[in-house]
């Protein structure tokens, strides 16, 4: 049993949390529940204090029946901080440090791992101000469910439905309850760019962000697997515990995977390597000739998929991605059987929600047995991250 102090913020999928509080109960878990004040004008107290059975907490001063301060004793032997719905009010003060109720001083005094869903209209969500703040939450390890889309409250069609009750229970019971199913495997990922210098101060490359790669990463440390990443140059702080490789130029790239892959049991190809470089390198920067355009000769780069394809050794697994712009299932079939792979994640980057710089991925697993494509719904890169994993495991037992 874990103790899960359970946070519900005021939005109208508050009365979901209901259901979400009956759900951890059965399954064992100790809820103890806080409501803001706006949560209760939409669920009333008695509904969580019945089915958790603790009573609501809502008042900042309040002292339990030790005289201790509440939102100290509530958090100091909990195992997980789950808000659901977390509104983008909540959101914003935690990523600012600001505590002016229960529920956001508990906040401050957790350290047991937080857990939050969204949920709030499309253009609350996608406001720049709230990116930023769970960005910061992530950064100091929040992990987040959601938010889904579909028809809001306020009519309107978008993202920033809170996620299904079954989703966000699944995700409190793997927080508390983390699987290590990965453990004694050593699982390598690859994440980013290349870069392929023109001269000393330009180069070419492309628009992949490596959050993909990076969510990998954590779900393989996550789930106990010794966990190589070998990352092009990107913005994102490498998970803790991860041996970082960094990389620039896709022959920077191969070496480091032929490496890697000679004692790994499984190798993640999300990495977008470019294809070419420049034939010659110049010495020094290429100057701009009045009314001359500018002609570079490329050739191509190892491929590296293929070559670790046939690399391949008994009981070693190699995952790769075909991110593409059209006839995306003809042409990721077209790869997984050139490359060798066991396990080809397709995904249409030219979405607007699932293509590069974004938290969110639609992907289509392919096997090369013919079987039929197993496509996923939009879903976060750590979720999307996880049924990746959870696909090659089932590889590994069915070998």
């Amino acid at each position: 049993m874990g103790k899960v102090i359970f946070g519900v913020s005021g939005g109208i999928a508050a009365y979901k949390a209901a259901d979400i509080a009956n759900e951890l109960t059965k399954a064992g878990e100790d809820v103890w529940p806080i409501m803001t004040r706006h949560a209760m004008e939409f669920l009333a107290p008695l509904t969580l204090e019945t089915l958790s059975h603790h009573k609501v907490d809502a008042e900042e001063f309040g002292q339990d029946e030790s005289y201790r301060i509440r939102h100290i004793s509530l958090t100091e032997d909990a195992d997980l901080l789950l808000i659901a719905p977390a509104t983008a009010n909540v959101l914003a003060k935690a990523a600012h440090g600001i505590g002016d109720d229960l529920l956001s001083t508990t906040i401050l005094a957790a350290n047991c791992p937080i857990l939050a869903a969204p949920a709030m209209n499309t253009r609350m969500w996608e406001n720049p101000a709230t990116q930023e703040n769970v960005k910061i939450l992530e950064a100091r390890g929040w992990r987040f469910i959601g938010p889904d889309e579909g028809r809001l409250a306020c009519g309107t069609v978008g993202r920033g439905k809170l996620d299904s009750v079954d989703a966000i229970v699944a995700a409190a019971l793997e927080a508390l309850h983390p699987r290590r199913d990965l453990a004694g495997k050593k699982v390598v990922v690859t994440a980013g760019p290349t870069r392929e210098k023109l001269d000393p101060v330009r180069y070419i490359t492309n628009f992949s962000s490596g959050k993909m790669g990076y969510a990998l990463a954590e779900e393989a440390l996550s789930r106990g697997a010794e966990t190589v990443l070998i990352s092009g140059p990107v913005a994102l702080t490498p998970p803790k515990g991860a041996k970082v490789v960094n990389v620039e130029s896709t022959r920077d790239l191969y070496e480091a995977c032929v490496e890697a892959f000679a004692s790994a049991d499984l190798l993640i190809m999300a990495a977008a390597p470019a294809d070419f470089r420049p034939a010659d390198v110049a010495e020094q920067k290429i100057k701009k000739e009045k009314g001359e355009g500018l002609s570079v000769t490329f050739v191509e780069n190892p491929d590296i998929a293929a070559a670790l394809g046939r690399m391949k050794k008994p009981g070693q697994l190699l995952v790769t991605f075909a991110a593409e712009t059209e006839k995306m299932l003809e042409h990721a079939r077209a790869k997984l059987a050139a490359k060798g792979a066991d396990l080809m994640v397709a995904n249409d980057v030219s979405r607007k929600d699932a293509g590069f710089n974004v938290d969110t991925n639609a992907v289509t697993l392919l096997r090369p047995d013919d079987s039929a494509p197993e496509v996923l719904p939009l879903l976060s890169k750590r979720e999307t991250a996880a049924r990746i994993l959870d696909a090659a495991e089932k590889l590994w037992g069915e070998a």
